[in-house]
């Protein structure tokens, strides 16, 4: 009776261990399913192998690194359709330094009746800076663009106050009312074919002048 006592004992004992053996292999079978889960998730969405960046290009399919700049529109594009009443409006900014009468007296700059086909520096009683009077010459539409532009740039140690003109429309305004009150002012430059095809820029922001040409 004792021996089949010790048999069954044995048997379950043996039961046990199977059992115990079982549930730990079902375990890490469980543990390593999950992992390669985790693991091929990961990646498709890309968490440890990011797909590399591709750099843009420009529309045209160039494969430059950024869209090309638009070219400015030329001079005589913009003062051709340039309107001289708006300009005497942006003029009113520059009366604080600027006359713009014939005959007028100068002020902080000098008087700008006649000044488009006018020699640079030339205006009576008016002390320029040497920067100015060495530029010399007459002042033409390029010349004077390039002025109202940027001034420092312009003309380097030159006594402007005044950042420039920075929207396109605005200094062409500008430069034809200039014209209208300039007797000795020469044409209006023709735009030709191909500059008259080319776009806007779209231009600046303006900057209001504080004065306009130290001529």
């Amino acid at each position: 009776m004792r021996r089949d006592s010790n048999k069954e004992g044995q048997q379950m004992d043996k039961w046990l261990v199977n059992m115990a053996a079982g549930a730990t292999l079902s375990a890490l079978l469980v543990i390593f399913g999950v992992r390669t889960f985790i693991d091929i998730t990961y990646t498709t969405r890309g968490g440890a192998e990011p797909e590399p960046e591709v750099a843009a290009t420009d529309p045209g399919g160039s494969g430059g690194a950024a869209p090309v700049a638009e070219p400015a529109t030329p001079l005589p594009v913009l003062l051709a359709s340039a309107s001289v009443e708006n300009g005497a409006k942006e003029a009113k900014k520059c009366v604080a330094c600027h006359s713009f009468d014939e005959g007028g007296a100068n002020k902080i700059g000098p008087n700008l009746y006649g000044v488009l086909g006018r020699a640079v520096g030339s205006y009576e009683g008016f002390a320029y800076s040497n920067a100015l009077i060495e530029f010399g010459g007459e002042w033409t539409y390029e010349r004077i663009s390039c002025f109202l532009e940027n001034p420092k740039d312009c003309v380097p140690g030159n006594k402007m106050t005044f950042a420039g003109v920075k929207k396109d429309t605005a200094k062409a305004n500008l430069i034809v009312y200039l014209k209208s009150i300039s007797p000795d002012a020469p044409a209006l430059p023709e735009p030709t074919e191909s500059a008259s095809a080319e776009p806007a820029s779209g231009g600046q922001q303006e900057t209001t002048p504080a004065s306009t040409v130290q001529n």
